[in-house]
C-alpha cells in the first residue's frame, strides 16, 4: 500500500493507492465560523511551514495559517492547523488539531476519479481495494481536533463481511493510542534524522523535508514523480481552459503558465526530474531512483525527453536540458545501484541520440555550425490545438525554441532569429552544446560502469569531436569566454550559462582561470547574491522577471559543479554558501521553498513551493561530502569566513556540521570551520 499526500491538491490529507488505479483517499477541510469553507488547493496558499516527512512515512507533520486567505496574495504567518500522520507496516495514525474558531472535518473520497468509495458503518467507514480490505474509525469528533486510525489487511475472495468488521475492530483499538503514537514517532524521526547544525543550522532538512513533501503519484502507473512542483499540474487540454492566477508579488506568474490542478491529471518536466532526484538522495536513495526513472519514462518513442508530458498531453516537438545522465551517474556514485543505472541506461542512449537523429539531412538541432548545436522545436510534431493548453495555443517556434533551453525568456534568445527551414534558432548555442558535451562524457562512464568500454570509447570520441568545434568557434580571445554563435559572429551577451562549458570539461586551465575572471567581476556577476542568469551590466538586468536577472537553482548547481571539477574551490565555496543562506534566509522569513531569487535583494520570488529550490542547500551540502563525478568522495571543506562569522556571531563558534548523511551508502558526520 502507498500512502501519503500523493494527489496534488492534497497537502492536508492522504491517498491510499493499492495499485495502479485503485485506492481511496481522505482529506481535511477547515470551515471558518463565517462560514468559508477551505478544501483541496485552498491549502496551498495557507501552508505555513512544511514540516518533516520521513521517507518511509514513520512520521511527516504539515502546518497552516488558518486565517491566510486562500489566493497568491496570502502570507501564511501563524501555525493554527498542525496535522501530523504515521505509517506503521500496515495503520496509518492522522491527528490534525486547529488553534483557531471554525471547524475540521474529515472528508473521505475519490482522488483521480478511483472508483472504489467508502463504506459508512456504525463505528468508522471501510472499503474493499483490490485483495485488500481497509478501515477507518474516528476519535469523536470536536471541532479543532480531527483523529483517525486506517488500517488494512488482506480480505481474501469473495470478499468476506468479517474481514471488513476486523479491520474496524483492529483500527478501532489502535485509535485510543493515536496520542502517544504520534508523539513517539515525531521524537523518534527527529532524534535520528539527518540533520545539520550551526552555521548550517536547517539546511540538510530543508532539502529532505521540501522534496519529501513534493513527491506525488502517477495513478495509472502507481510509479511515485517528482514534479516541478504541486502547482506545475496541467490540466487537461480543453477548449477555454482555464487561465492561471493574476500576477502579484506572492505568486507570479513568469509566462501564464499557472493553473490550479485538476484531479485526473499529472505533469512531469524534464530536466527538473533530474534535480529533483538528486537532491531526494539525501532523503532516500531508492526514491531518488524512483523520480529519475520517472523523468526518463515521460519520453516519447523517438526518445525524447520532453519539456512536460502529462497522462493527456505533453511536447513531442521539443525536449530539455539533456542532464538525465549527470544525475544518474553522480546518483550512482552517491547511492550506488546498478540494476536502476541500467535501467536508466537505454532512456538516456535514446534521448542522447535524438538530438542528432536526421530530420531533412541534417542533425536535428544543427547549429549555425556543423558539429555544434541550436535550441529548436519540431513544428510537425505540435499538437493540434484541441491537445494544447491555452498558453502554448499559437506559440511561435523561437518561443518553443526557448521554452526546450529551460530559460524560457533569456535575454539572450531576444537578439537571435528563428530558422523555418532548420527549425531551430539561427544560432550555436554555448549551452547546448555543453549540455550535450556534459551527456556524452557521463553516457561514457556509465557504459564503462555497465561493462560496454567499446560503447564508452564511441561515446568519449564524439564528445572530443564536439569539445574541438566549441573551442574553434565558440571561444572568445578578447572576451575571455565562450559566446554564442551567431550570424554576424559572436553574441555580446553574457548570461550564467555562459559558465556551463566548466561542468562539460571544455575549456582548458588557462581558458577556465579567465572563465572565471569574469564571474568574479562584480559589475558583472559577483555580488552579495549570486548568481544572476544575466550579466549585472545586461540592459535587462533591472527586470528581474524570470530568466532575466534572476538567480535560479538549476544554474547556481550547474555552474557550481564546474567550479568544483577545475578546483576553483574557495569561489566555489563563496557561491554555495550565498546561495544556501539566501535559500535559508528566506524559509526562515516565509516558511516557503521559491523557485527563483531577485539578484538585487535576495529576495524569494515565483513558485512559493518549486521542487528544485532545495538545489541551493544541496550545493552547500556538497561543500561537507560530495560523490562527485571528477574527484571522487570529497569530505569537508573550510568553512568561509562571512560565514564562519555570521555562526560565530549567532553563537555557533563559527562552526558548522552535518551528521547523519548517507553518500555511497554510509552515514557521514562532517564539522566545518575557519
Amino acid at each position: 500500500m502507498r500512502v501519503g499526500a500523493l494527489e496534488a491538491r492534497r497537502w492536508a490529507g492522504l491517498v491510499f493507492a493499492a495499485g495502479p488505479g485503485d485506492g481511496i483517499g481522505l482529506r481535511l477541510v477547515f470551515t471558518t465560523i463565517d462560514g468559508e469553507r477551505r478544501d483541496l488547493e485552498d491549502w496551498y496558499w495557507m501552508v505555513s511551514r512544511v514540516g518533516p516527512h520521513a521517507p518511509d512515512g514513520c512520521y511527516a507533520r504539515m502546518e497552516f495559517d488558518l486565517a491566510a486567505e486562500p489566493s497568491p496574495a496570502s502570507r501564511p504567518r501563524e501555525n493554527t492547523l498542525i496535522l501530523e500522520w504515521s505509517r506503521r507496516e500496515d495503520a496509518v495514525a492522522l491527528r490534525a488539531v486547529a488553534r483557531a474558531p471554525g471547524r475540521v472535518e474529515l472528508v473521505g473520497d475519490d482522488p483521480w476519479g478511483w472508483k472504489t468509495t467508502w463504506e459508512e458503518a456504525s463505528d468508522g467507514w471501510h472499503a474493499g481495494l483490490g485483495d485488500m480490505e481497509i478501515a477507518a474509525a474516528f476519535e469523536p469528533q470536536a471541532g479543532g481536533r480531527v483523529a483517525t486510525v486506517v488500517t488494512w489487511e488482506p480480505r481474501g475472495a469473495p470478499r468476506a463481511p468479517s474481514r471488513s468488521a476486523a479491520a474496524l475492530d483492529r483500527a478501532g483499538r489502535l485509535l485510543p493510542g493515536l496520542d502517544r503514537w504520534i508523539d513517539d514517532a515525531r521524537a523518534d524521526w527527529d532524534g535520528r534524522r539527518p540533520r545539520s547544525s550551526g552555521a548550517a543550522e536547517g539546511l540538510v532538512e530543508a532539502v529532505a523535508d521540501n522534496l519529501m513533501w513534493t513527491v506525488l503519484l502517477q495513478p495509472e502507473t502507481g510509479r511515485m514523480y517528482a514534479p516541478a512542483g504541486r502547482r506545475w499540474i496541467f490540466p487537461k487540454p480543453r477548449d477555454g481552459a482555464r487561465r492561471g492566477d493574476a500576477q502579484g508579488d506572492g505568486e507570479p506568474l513568469d509566462g501564464d503558465r499557472d493553473c490550479a490542478p485538476e484531479p485526473d491529471d499529472w505533469t512531469v518536466f524534464g530536466w527538473d526530474s533530474f534535480f529533483n532526484a538528486l537532491a531526494l538522495a539525501t532523503a532516500s536513495g531508492p526514491l531518488a531512483w524512483d523520480v529519475l526513472l520517472a523523468g526518463l519514462e515521460s519520453r516519447y518513442p523517438n526518445g525524447n525527453v520532453p519539456n512536460w508530458r502529462s497522462r493527456f498531453g505533453g511536447t513531442p516537438d521539443r525536449s530539455q536540458p539533456p542532464v538525465g545522465s549527470f544525475a544518474a551517474l553522480k546518483l550512482h556514485l552517491a547511492c550506488p545501484d546498478e540494476d536502476a543505472l541500467a535501467a536508466a541506461w537505454p532512456g538516456l542512449r535514446a534521448w542522447n541520440d535524438w538530438w542528432v537523429a536526421d530530420k531533412g539531412g541534417r542533425p536535428r538541432r544543427e547549429g549555425l555550425t556543423p558539429g555544434l548545436f541550436a535550441w529548436g522545436s519540431d513544428t510537425a510534431l505540435v499538437p493540434e490545438r484541441g491537445r494544447l493548453p491555452e498558453w502554448e495555443v499559437g506559440a511561435s517556434g523561437h518561443q518553443r525554441a526557448a521554452w526546450e533551453s529551460g530559460q524560457d525568456d533569456l535575454p539572450l534568445w531576444d537578439d537571435v532569429e528563428w530558422d523555418p527551414q532548420r527549425e531551430t534558432l539561427a544560432m550555436s548555442a554555448v549551452d547546448l552544446c555543453s549540455y550535450r558535451a556534459l551527456d556524452l562524457e557521463c553516457l561514457a562512464r556509465i557504459a564503462r560502469i555497465l561493462g560496454d568500454p567499446e560503447e564508452g570509447a564511441w561515446l568519449e570520441g564524439e564528445r572530443r569531436r564536439l569539445v574541438a568545434a566549441m573551442n574553434r568557434v565558440l571561444w572568445s580571445d578578447a572576451a575571455g569566454l565562450y559566446l554564442d554563435e551567431l550570424p554576424g559572429g559572436h553574441s555580446p551577451r553574457v548570461a550564467s550559462s555562459n559558465f556551463l562549458p566548466l561542468i562539460a570539461g571544455v575549456p582548458s586551465a588557462r581558458q577556465a582561470r579567465r572563465m572565471v575572471g569574469a564571474l568574479r567581476d562584480p559589475a558583472r556577476f559577483r555580488g552579495e547574491w549570486m548568481l544572476p542568469t544575466i550579466s549585472r551590466d545586461d540592459p535587462a538586468f533591472d527586470e528581474q522577471q524570470y530568466w532575466r536577472g534572476s538567480i535560479w537553482p538549476p544554474m547556481n548547481y550547474l555552474v557550481l559543479q564546474g567550479l568544483r571539477r577545475y578546483g576553483f574551490d574557495e569561489f566555489a565555496s563563496e557561491l554555495a554558501w550565498k546561495g544556501a543562506l539566501m535559500f535559508l534566509a528566506d524559509r526562515r522569513r516565509t516558511g516557503f521553498c521559491r523557485e527563483n531569487f531577485d539578484a538585487r535583494t535576495g529576495r524569494g520570488r515565483g513558485r512559493r513551493f518549486q521542487g528544485w529550490g532545495p538545489l541551493f542547500a544541496l550545493g552547500a551540502i556538497e561543500e561537507f561530502v560530495d560523490a562527485c563525478p571528477w574527484r571522487g568522495l570529497r569530505i569537508g571543506s573550510r568553512l568561509p569566513a562571512f560565514v564562519a562569522r555570521g555562526a560565530a556571531t549567532a553563537g555557533a563558534a563559527g562552526r558548522a556540521r552535518v551528521e547523519g548523511l548517507r553518500v555511497a551508502g554510509e552515514a557521514r558526520t562532517v564539522e566545518l570551520s575557519r
